[in-house]
């Protein structure tokens, strides 16, 4: 398992948290997430033989989000 932190842009409330939380749960390969909305962060713990950081972050801009570098 790895884990990374994904700066995300846009999330302010508990329907925010929810829709992130649950579109990265929903990719193969993703074990854990715990959104910080005050400080607009992301911790994911992955498995990176099955799924990858853009993969994450596109599941993250289809919601209506912003992923900063």
């Amino acid at each position: 398992m790895e884990n990374t932190t994904l700066n995300v842009q846009g999330m302010t409330c508990g329907h925010c948290e929810a829709a992130v939380t649950s579109a990265l749960k929903e990719l193969n390969g993703v074990s854990d997430v715990k959104v910080h909305l005050s400080e607009g962060k992301v911790d994911v713990s992955f498995d990176s033989s099955k799924v990858s950081i853009d993969q994450m972050k596109e599941a993250i801009e289809d919601q209506g989000y912003d992923v900063v570098a």
